[in-house]
């Protein structure tokens, strides 16, 4: 008969894993309460992170004798480019998107009518109807929630408002006090261990950096060229479309072809030749920006894979949406350095193989 092995599991170790099972569910109970809370701190720590570099180089330059001084300006300066932007673009995009919404009925008629560019989607493939069947039996209930769907989009408009706001404040004082709470943090760490965990996040923090601003430039850029194709191919409200251009193509990889798939319809809407010459614009211009602008703006920050970027943004959506899709790559990318890191530091420690003895005589 074999020898019956007996574990002893001491109190101490059933401790201590109920703590952590306690623990760990604590901390995620706490994360889904104050989730929306959390959005906005990582918000605001990715805007933070895109405005520390223009910080830093007043401070390198001696343009600002104080970290607070040198924030301030580079805040201000932001808020009032934004404001300018705003004044400039606000009512011209507010009045297109306007006549826009005015003009969809029209665009719907003509579909419903089998006329207009797209006609032959109603004459051929008979979609108008298909619609109706799809949404028939159900026109009452939905009408019966009117009075909720205005408190919810009262609500929803508070709730953005406040969010503006309070990103704002939050980003001015991580980019005020995230040094010092960085600065904190490491002096915790081992000694020996400090260098290498602020090599660790100055690397993380010039990945998250250089891709905010990156995809910001990107977005304007897309934008901007949209709406100039736009107006000259005299497809109506440029301006409007192209700030939808601009928005939509933050989200990586599916964003710009969601974008494409929008302003190509309305250009059909105008003429077949408009459909066609901003599709090809279209076309022609992902190429151009995951070719060449991406690998120019953040290539050296952001070293990811096309794989892994098409990975990560599906399972950023997953989790949390268009903020998952958004914070995806640099979570990915942060992510990589982590693991790189970590492999380095193991074959650093690794003894060295031992070398054979050879034989003497």
């Amino acid at each position: 008969m074999g020898t019956e092995r007996v574990v002893i599991i001491r109190p101490r170790t059933v401790l201590a894993v109920t703590g952590l099972v306690i623990a760990v569910g604590a901390v995620l109970w706490v994360s889904y309460t104050a989730r929306q809370a959390l959005t906005w701190v990582v918000v605001s720590a990715f805007l933070a992170l895109a405005l520390n570099p223009a910080v830093e180089y007043l401070l390198r330059r001696g343009h600002a004798s104080r970290r607070g001084i040198a924030a301030a300006i580079i805040y201000l300066a932001t808020l009032a480019a934004l404001v300018g932007l705003g004044f400039l673009l606000i009512p011209p995009i507010v009045d297109q998107g306007g006549g826009l919404a005015d003009a969809a009925p029209g665009y719907v008629h003509d579909l419903t009518k089998g006329r207009g560019p797209l006609g032959f989607l109603e004459t051929n493939y008979h979609v108008v109807e298909k619609v109706h069947e799809s949404v028939k039996g159900g026109g009452a209930a939905k009408f019966a929630g009117g009075a909720s769907t205005v408190l919810s989009v009262t609500k929803s408009v508070i709730t953005a408002i406040v969010a503006v706001v309070t990103i704002a404040f939050m980003t001015f004082f991580m980019i005020l006090e995230g040094p010092a709470w960085i600065d904190r943090f490491y002096s915790l760490l081992p000694p020996d261990a400090e260098p290498r965990w602020r090599a660790v996040g100055s690397r993380v923090a010039d990945t998250v950096s250089g891709y905010v601003t990156g995809n910001l430039l990107i977005s304007a850029i897309a934008g901007t060229a949209s709406a100039l194709v736009l107006f000259a191919t005299g497809v109506p409200f440029a301006m409007a479309l192209g700030l939808l251009v601009a928005i939509l193509d933050l989200v990586p990889l599916a964003g710009a072809t969601i974008a494409g798939i929008l302003i190509v319809t309305v250009a059909l809407l105008t003429s077949v030749t408009a459909g066609i010459i901003v599709g090809v614009f279209f076309v022609l211009y992902q190429q151009l920006e995951n070719h060449l602008l991406q690998p120019l703006v953040y290539g050296r920050t952001v070293q990811l894979s096309p794989l892994a970027v098409l990975i990560s943004v599906l399972i950023g959506a997953e989790v949390a949406g268009v903020l998952g899709a958004l914070g995806a790559i640099p979570v990915a990318g942060t992510l990589q350095i982590l693991l790189t890191d970590w492999r380095d530091h193991r074959r650093k420690d690794a003894p060295l193989p031992t070398e054979e003895l050879q034989p003497t005589g």
